[in-house]
């Protein structure tokens, strides 16, 4: 069964498979941050609020309405950038050039990093690899269209 990188169900598989390996993210150090995938769609948004704590994503929920109040900061892209990526995992075991996330945000023409306070944004920069890793964990996650 595969899942839509646009789904809850997506993002707790990436959860599960980062919680099940924390020696990969041992050299990375932990991770404290609370970051929200906004991936925009035609038919609406689809917001989902990450949080991670030490070598693991502590929880994963579907945010409504304008976002997550709390998170230090947004990752935001059409479905189709993140998709792209996601498919780069898929095909490399990892994201490889231009689809790293950190390659899209800092470009900002696909997925940008937005936020309102400067340390929740440096957050991004601090614990990018980690994050990086999480997303990685899609090479274990079959993806639906």
């Amino acid at each position: 069964m595969s899942a839509r990188v646009d789904t809850v169900a997506f993002f707790d598989a990436l959860a599960a498979e980062m919680n099940a390996h924390p020696e990969r993210y041992e050299l990375l150090g932990a991770a404290d941050m609370v970051a929200e995938v906004v991936m925009t769609r035609p038919e609406g948004d689809f917001r989902v609020r990450l949080a991670f704590e030490g070598l693991g994503c502590s929880g994963v929920t579907e945010v409504e309405g304008d976002g997550a109040p709390d998170c230090d900061f947004r990752l935001v892209g059409p479905l189709a950038a993140w998709q792209a990526m996601f498919a780069d995992i898929a095909a490399n075991g990892r994201a490889t050039g231009r689809y790293t996330i950190n390659s899209l945000a800092l470009l900002g023409t696909e997925i940008a990093c937005v936020g309102d306070d400067p340390m929740g944004l440096d957050k991004f920069s601090r614990f990018n690899q980690s994050l990086q890793e999480f997303f990685d964990g899609a090479r274990q996650v079959p993806v639906g269209a």
